[in-house]
């Protein structure tokens, strides 16, 4: 069983009892697409308890996906999650594919452009120093840990947020000895042994990504059935196996992973079925800026003119009730986010 929110509307003005909030968020949806055993039908909100009133498996999926999510508490700062937040991506690493490592090795030019997201408008700096590319060659931790922790240190005596990017449980011990307050892993903590008791033992907010065979890296995988459900169920089990190692369910963050382990037409569902995500009961991270799909859907535009199709992978993340969305033009997605959210609050007041 999988519920899928659709029919959304601008509003819940005089629609009581006829739709949901999805998340506690801005969005209000008026019907479940219902995917069981391989069929799918639709059912509305205002039928919704008729129909599974009984049915503990869809009433637990329907509560979680319309239940607040909990602020997170990060250092001195509180990140509240009923609106739409930027993560500016900050790379620190010879191969990567957005910027070509303008930034290795120079860790105030690092943090002087990680104090400009800021500026522009991010809540919080992603910050990386091991490429994940497909090809990229893996760096040793202590490289890793020698680009990153001077970073994060002068980051985080401005005041900025800042999570640590990276696989590996030596470099989040010191990423967040130096004061990262949170760890993005697109291993799903599963490519370290040692990861998992890091992050529990700390105590701090964890991005489980997807991908295929998160052990032996993050662009494996031999295809999928179903990729949205199997995405899906995938996280779940995942989320499930991390909180039974002592990692609060509150501070665990998913991913679905676009463009890690899955095809152009594989990424496209993951997008369109986005809002299913919110039945995992956690916040949703969408990291969908500058990727190759956007090339493939625009005549092979190179990585440096990929914008408008970022910005349109961000409204769509926007619009599906995404809570942190990942890119690298912070300035541009925070403009266009606040355009929308002009939208959603004329909505609320009147037409």
């Amino acid at each position: 069983m999988h519920l899928r929110p659709v029919q959304f509307v601008d509003t819940p003005v005089g629609r009581d009892g006829q739709v949901a909030r999805l998340a506690g968020g801005m969005l209000w949806f008026a019907a479940y697409e219902v995917i069981d055993a391989g069929q799918r039908r639709t059912v509305s909100i205002a039928d919704f308890d008729a129909h599974f009133a009984q049915d503990g498996a869809a009433m637990r999926l329907h509560r979680a996906m319309i239940a607040p999510r909990a602020p997170l508490t990060l250092g001195e700062r509180v990140l509240r999650l009923d609106q739409p937040h930027v993560a500016g991506i900050l790379n620190v690493t010879p191969d990567s594919f957005s910027d070509g490592g303008a930034l290795e090795d120079d860790p105030v030019a690092a943090a002087n452009a990680g104090f400009d997201m800021v500026a522009k408008g991010a809540s919080v700096i992603d910050l990386g120093g091991e490429s994940t590319r497909p090809g990229a060659q893996l760096v040793w931790e202590g490289d890793e840990v020698k680009r990153v922790v001077p970073v994060v240190e002068r980051l985080v005596k401005s005041g900025a947020i800042v999570s640590l990017d990276t696989r590996k449980a030596a470099v989040m011990e010191a990423g967040l000895a130096a004061g990262a307050h949170l760890i993005n892993d697109v291993s799903a903590l599963l490519w370290d042994d040692r990861a998992l008791a890091v992050v529990a033992k700390a105590d701090c907010p964890v991005i489980l990504m997807h991908s295929p065979d998160p052990a032996k890296g993050p662009h494996g995988g031999s295809g999928y059935g179903d990729v949205l459900v199997e995405v899906f169920d995938w996280l779940e089990a995942r989320i499930a196996a991390v909180v039974a190692a002592g990692v609060d369910r509150a501070r665990i963050i998913a991913d679905p992973g676009i463009g890690f382990g899955k095809g152009l037409a594989e990424n496209l569902a993951l997008l369109n079925g986005l809002a299913m995500f919110h039945g995992l009961g956690c916040p949703i991270m969408l990291g969908a800026s500058r990727k190759r799909m956007i090339g493939a859907l625009s005549n092979e535009a190179p990585v440096g003119e990929r914008l408008g199709g970022s910005l349109a992978l961000a409204l769509k993340g926007a619009e599906a009730g995404v809570q942190l969305l990942r890119v690298h033009d912070v300035a541009e997605t925070v403009q266009a986010l606040r355009v929308w959210r002009g939208c959603k609050d004329q909505a609320l007041v009147g037409r």
